[in-house]
């Protein structure tokens, strides 16, 4: 019996899926395991694998977004009838075309005769999207590579391997063209301008549209919900980095990895959440969640938005464990790598702009958490110290909170034992 493929949920928060490309085609013979299709979610660019044996006998949405459980394909036996297979899963209605088109009939999987090599499609390098993206990420040439997909083609798996192997992975073998193309004549070379002619197009509309990804989608989405629905307010406190500044360079001569400030920020946060479990809560609508757990979200932009990996269990890790995970996973958020269940789970979010010089700014809640931390850069300025205006280094923070969940005062008493932790840190040693 033919089985019906459909749009899986690949994270918590996907509602549907954008088929990038496929990796196979109708008239393939597939095992379960191998990928089928790359799908983009709201998080990563994910592979789509196959969980059953047979032929593809029809491919319903060659590209584009699918909602979740929607039908993209057809498994099963060569001559299968998987017109009745599909009106069968539509409650017997009609099987829907592809992209609008007329499917034809899916024959038996025949042997294909490669084609011309005079052909221009086929003189390029065939690689996947997804393996495309990560060799140019990685600095990897395409041609330094051989393809284990179908008909050579270059997969996920073929760009990591060598990259594993650092460069010792089988190195593909150029092919001299059947018909090499002329050498360009002096005079030819003396045409060709040295650069694009300055061109203004006066009264024209100057602008470029890009469609919006799913990871922008659900952006707007969830933020537009958390800020419209979530009552927001913010609290504000400067905080004396001075002795976290000391305290950091003593440790830094002592740890195993080199820790920043923003390991500091979020070892503190989960302390504090210790003491104020109201901050560390979620709303349910008719209920409020008060999370044992501490897992603490460290947002980090990526090239197409925003990803928020989960450091778990924060309160029961040493600094430079916090270190050597945070740096782990924002290497995997922006490689597009990272996997549901490490973007799942915060109680609490970190969103720190620090680095890029921004001194205080207001974040939108990130559900379900109840509370999110802005944290801006450390600066120079005057202070008033014993009596006396010396130069110290301050860095402000400001935390959102639900006020469905939270209220005034007990958000300030998280921020005062926040301040204090980062004011004096060995207090993270008791």
């Amino acid at each position: 019996m033919a089985e019906v493929i459909r749009m899986p949920r690949m994270s918590d928060t996907m509602e549907e899926g954008n088929i990038i490309g496929w990796l196979k085609k109708e008239g393939d013979h597939v095992e379960p395991g191998q990928t089928l299709a790359e799908v983009e979610t709201d998080k990563a660019t994910m592979e789509l694998d196959a969980f059953v044996e047979g032929v593809i006998l029809h491919i319903a949405v060659k590209e584009g977004p699918v909602a979740i459980d929607g039908v993209i394909a057809v498994i099963g036996q060569p001559g299968e009838d998987w017109k009745a297979v599909l009106a069968a899963a539509n409650g017997g209605a009609a099987a829907p075309a592809a992209n609008g088109q007329t499917p034809a009939p899916v024959a038996a999987p025949v042997a294909e005769v490669p084609a011309a090599a005079t052909s221009t499609e086929d003189s390029r390098i065939k690689a996947s999207p997804l393996a495309k993206n990560i060799a140019k990420e990685s600095g990897v040439s395409l041609e330094q590579l051989v393809g284990s997909g179908d008909q050579g083609r270059i997969v996920k798996k073929d760009v990591e391997a060598f990259l594993e192997n650092k460069g010792t992975a089988p190195v593909a073998t150029p092919t001299a063209p059947a018909t090499p193309a002329p050498a360009a004549t002096p005079a030819a070379k003396s045409e060709a301008p040295s650069s694009a002619p300055f061109a203004f197009n006066a009264g024209g509309n100057n602008y470029e549209e890009v469609g919006v990804t799913q990871m922008r989608k659900v952006i707007a989405r969830r933020l537009g919900e958390s800020l419209f629905t979530a009552p927001h307010f913010y609290l504000t406190i400067e905080i004396n980095m001075d002795r976290a500044i000391e305290i950091r360079k003593q440790l830094n001569e002592v740890s195993p990895t080199k820790l920043s400030f923003n390991d500091l920020v979020i070892k503190a946060v989960a302390a504090s959440l210790t003491q104020h479990p109201a901050i560390n809560s979620s709303w349910l609508g008719d209920k409020i969640r008060y999370n044992k757990d501490i897992n603490v979200g460290v947002a980090v932009a990526v090239e197409d938005g925003l990803l928020v990996p989960v450091v778990r269990y924060a309160n029961m890790k040493t600094l430079s464990q916090i270190n050597t995970e945070v740096k782990t996973l924002a290497g995997k958020a922006k490689e597009r790598k990272l996997h549901p269940d490490e973007m799942s789970g915060n109680t609490f979010t970190i969103s720190n702009l620090g680095m890029f010089g921004i001194d205080e700014f207001t974040a939108i809640i990130n559900p379900p958490d109840a509370c999110i931390l802005a944290v801006g850069g450390i600066f120079e300025k005057p202070i008033v110290k014993n009596g006396e205006i010396v130069v110290g280094n301050t860095m402000k923070v400001t935390l959102s909170c639900d006020h469905r969940v939270v209220d005034g005062a007990t958000g300030a008493q998280f921020l005062q034992t926040f301040k204090s932790i980062l004011e004096e840190p060995i207090k993270l040693l008791v």
